[in-house]
């Protein structure tokens, strides 16, 4: 099965991969049919996880084969990775101040973005898929450069950033479907807006691989790229939600066995 999955074209294995991402946060949301409630303590532990494993993979699977890469080359080894990670993080604040959202456990009254009548359930779903942008390219590049023969991008690394990003998934799904939930929004509702936000991360993957495929010369700085999108909505919105609780013992421990566990898959596997 496995010799099966790397003999498929690139661009077919990241929407594979992202699909089984974009499944795990419906697993997530899909916690909903059995329960409306969810502790608070336990969403800032999970998502202190979630943001934890972001900032793993952010350095081990993208970051550092981004530098690796540029070894050798014209520039300096840090201009790919630097130019490249800024330009993500400035990609995500333009998303940010345009697209209109609303962070977990936020009141409607402090949605961001362009201002708008959506409801509260639409401004939820859109804060999470401000998340997965950057977690469907991350997928996809990765599985880009391993098509490119570098070294420094191996299957098993773009396995592990798979594995890592739909575990954190499955708390952004669960944290969009309770809330709704808890409002009087019938099971299936809430379940449909949860998964839904996990819905561009095949798209986003997609474009990453076949970007990558076509212009291979940028594949450094697309690495970076999906770093800095990251780093920005770690720090942005999933940092601030899990510490919004009071519970930031709970959350920063969350943090540590996120960061703990990304590293351990990155390392063992690639």
């Amino acid at each position: 099965m496995n010799d099966l999955v790397q003999g498929l074209h690139p661009v077919l294995q990241a929407l594979l991969a992202t699909g089984f991402t974009w499944g795990v946060t419906a697993l997530g949301a899909a916690v909903v049919f059995v329960s409306k409630e969810l502790s608070r303590q336990l969403l800032d532990l999970m998502l202190g996880f979630a943001g934890g494993v972001m900032i793993a993979a952010s350095y081990w699977s993208l970051l550092a084969p981004a530098i690796e890469m540029s070894q050798g080359q014209i520039l300096p080894a840090w201009v790919p990775a630097t130019a490249g990670f800024l330009l993500g993080g400035l990609f995500l604040r333009l998303t940010d101040r345009l697209l209109p959202h609303l962070h977990i456990g936020f009141p409607l009254s402090e949605a961001e973005g362009v201002k708008t009548t959506w409801r509260q359930a639409t401004l939820l779903v859109l804060a999470i898929t401000l998340h997965n942008i950057p977690e469907g390219l991350a997928v996809g590049v990765a599985f880009g450069a391993v098509a490119a023969g570098l070294p420094a991008a191996t299957w098993a690394g773009a396995v592990a950033l798979t594995i890592g990003i739909g575990l954190q998934n499955f708390p952004e799904g669960l944290a969009v479907s309770v809330p709704l939930r808890r409002t009087g929004m019938t099971r299936i509702k809430s379940f449909w807006y949860g998964q839904m936000s996990g819905m561009v991360e095949p798209v986003a993957g997609v474009i990453g691989a076949a970007t990558v495929l076509a212009a291979r010369s940028i594949l450094p700085y697309a690495l970076a790229f999906a770093a800095g999108a990251m780093i920005f909505v770690v720090i942005e919105e999933v940092i601030p939600e899990s510490q919004r609780g009071g519970h930031t013992d709970l959350a920063t421990l969350g943090a540590m066995l996120g960061f703990a566990v990304m590293m351990v898959l990155d390392v063992a596997l690639g």
